[in-house]
């Protein structure tokens, strides 16, 4: 087993040896939808259901979702190559050429993808460079024919059935 130095970008490396699904988190902010994606998602609890993801210290977008009372989860199905691109842009339109429905509650999804959760901010924890966002999920939809995205090893891939 080779050993290196943990620096950023060994770590980045390793971490991306664990393959995850890809979520969209999106709302709608006075007119404007506004998101990101996290490659970061995990089911937390089922009493309370719970879910969270991680988001980066540095990012201009968290801070406009943040406050927010209602933030929607779409996790991105295998037809979201470009979407999962866009919604992570650093500039531009991140909702150029994606489908969305929004909710009265401000919360918006990406259609075609396979799980929408509307969910509020439960809690947020310190952790490093990041902050760790726990969501209370408050209604589900899922799409069962939607397989979905998976990212491993810095790209987008499909499960093979």
């Amino acid at each position: 087993m080779a050993t290196s130095d943990l620096t950023p970008a060994t770590l980045r490396a390793a971490f991306g040896h664990f393959p995850s699904g890809v979520v969209a988190v999106a709302a709608e902010v006075d007119g404007t939808l506004v998101g990101l994606t996290a490659s970061t998602f995990v089911p937390v609890s089922l009493d309370p259901p719970l879910v969270s993801f991680c988001v980066q210290n540095t990012s201009q977008t968290w801070p406009k979702l943040k406050d927010l009372p209602s933030l929607g989860i779409s996790l991105l199905g295998e037809a979201h190559h470009e979407a999962a691109r866009t919604l992570a842009a650093k500039t531009g339109d991140r909702f150029a050429d994606v489908e969305t429905v929004s909710r009265e509650s401000g919360a918006v999804f990406v259609v075609g993808t396979c799980v929408w959760l509307e969910t509020s901010i439960e809690q947020l924890v310190a952790a490093g460079d990041h902050t760790i966002v726990i969501l209370r999920i408050r209604d589900i939809t899922v799409h069962d024919e939607v397989p979905p995205i998976v990212f491993h090893r810095s790209r987008f891939r499909h499960l093979s059935a």
